[in-house]
C-alpha cells in the first residue's frame, strides 16, 4: 500500500500527460478553488485553536461570560474574537496572530468593544447557523467530538462550515461536516452534509524506526456526496498533517482521485481512468 501510493504521486509531475485527456483545464479550476477555500477554513480554524488556548489560559476569569468565538483575517494576518453572551453581545477579548501562522506570535486585547461590522457579519451568520442545528436533525453529534462553526464571508458567498473536531488524542476526524449558505439577507439558502458519516484515522506521532512511520492515508466519498476532496478535508489535513508521518492523504470517488501532499500543501486532482492508466503503465514497467 505505501509503496504503491508513492509511485502515484511521483507520476502526477509527468506532464499530466493522462489527465490532459479530459478537460485538464477544469480540474485545475476546481482543484484551485477547492484548495483555495480549504486554506481559507485553515486560516479560520488556526486563529480559533491557538486563541482558544491563549484565552483560557491567561483570561479564566472571563470564561463563564463568554458566548463563544469567531475568527477572521485581517491585512496583518487573523484575529479571533471572543464574544460575550449578551443579546447584543461585546468582544471580550481579541487574539491577534500575525501572517507567519506562528501560534506564538500574537497579542493579547481584554478591551471590551462592541463588535466590529465584519465580526458582526460573522457572529450573525454564526449565530443563524447555530439555531439552524439545533432545529435539524440532520446535524449529528457523536461521543468524544464536538462541533465547530466557522463562519466565513467572501467575495462572492456567505457560508457557515461546521467540523467534526475530536477530544481525544491520535484520532484525526474526517466527515459529519456540514455546510450552511446565506444569501446576502442573511436567509439561509441551502444545507448539505459533506461526508456521509464520520471517519475518524488513528496517527502515530514520529519514530526513530522511520521504517514503522505511515506515509499516507485515505478515504472514499460516495456518489451522492462530493467527487473530490473537499474544503474540510482540506482544514482538517492542514491542521494536523503537522502532528503526523503522513507525506498525503488521498480521498477516492467513483469518477476521481484527490491527492494532497502534506508537505507542500498542494491538491491535485485526476480522473479515475488517469489513476488506473497509471498504475496499469507501471505494473507494464
Amino acid at each position: 500500500m505505501k509503496k504503491f501510493i508513492f509511485f502515484v504521486f511521483s507520476l502526477f509531475w509527468l506532464n499530466h500527460t493522462y489527465a490532459q485527456n479530459e478537460s485538464l483545464e477544469k480540474l485545475e479550476r476546481i482543484t484551485d478553488s477547492i484548495e483555495s477555500e480549504g486554506k481559507m477554513l485553515y486560516r479560520s480554524e488556526f486563529a480559533s485553536w491557538y486563541g482558544t488556548d491563549v484565552f483560557t489560559g491567561k483570561c479564566k476569569y472571563l470564561l463563564a461570560q463568554a458566548g463563544g468565538y469567531l475568527s477572521y483575517d485581517t491585512k496583518e494576518g487573523m484575529n479571533n474574537i471572543f464574544f460575550s453572551k449578551d443579546t447584543i453581545p461585546l468582544v471580550l477579548a481579541t487574539i491577534s496572530f500575525g501572517s507567519d501562522f506562528n501560534p506564538n506570535n500574537y497579542k493579547l486585547d481584554t478591551v471590551r468593544r462592541k463588535l466590529t461590522e465584519k465580526e458582526n457579519d460573522l457572529y450573525t451568520i454564526r449565530k443563524l447557523a447555530l439555531e439552524e442545528m439545533n432545529r435539524d436533525t440532520m446535524f449529528k453529534h457523536y461521543r468524544n467530538t464536538n462541533l465547530n462553526l466557522v463562519p466565513i464571508i467572501a467575495r462572492n458567498f456567505k457560508r457557515v462550515y461546521v467540523l467534526t473536531g475530536p477530544q481525544v488524542n491520535g484520532v484525526i476526524v474526517f466527515g459529519n461536516d456540514y455546510l450552511i449558505d446565506f444569501d446576502k439577507d442573511d436567509n439561509i439558502t441551502d444545507k448539505r452534509k459533506l461526508h456521509k458519516g464520520i471517519i475518524p484515522i488513528e496517527f502515530h506521532a514520529p519514530t526513530a524506526d522511520t521504517s514503522k512511520n505511515e506515509v499516507s492515508s485515505i478515504h472514499s466519498h460516495l456518489p451522492e456526496y462530493s467527487p473530490f476532496m473537499t474544503a474540510t478535508d482540506i482544514c482538517t489535513l492542514m491542521l494536523y498533517e503537522k502532528f503526523t508521518t503522513w507525506t498525503q492523504h488521498i480521498v477516492v470517488s467513483k469518477n476521481y482521485v484527490s491527492i494532497w501532499d502534506c508537505k507542500k500543501n498542494e491538491l491535485v486532482i485526476i480522473t479515475m481512468d488517469a489513476w488506473k492508466r497509471i498504475y496499469e503503465q507501471e505494473k507494464k514497467n
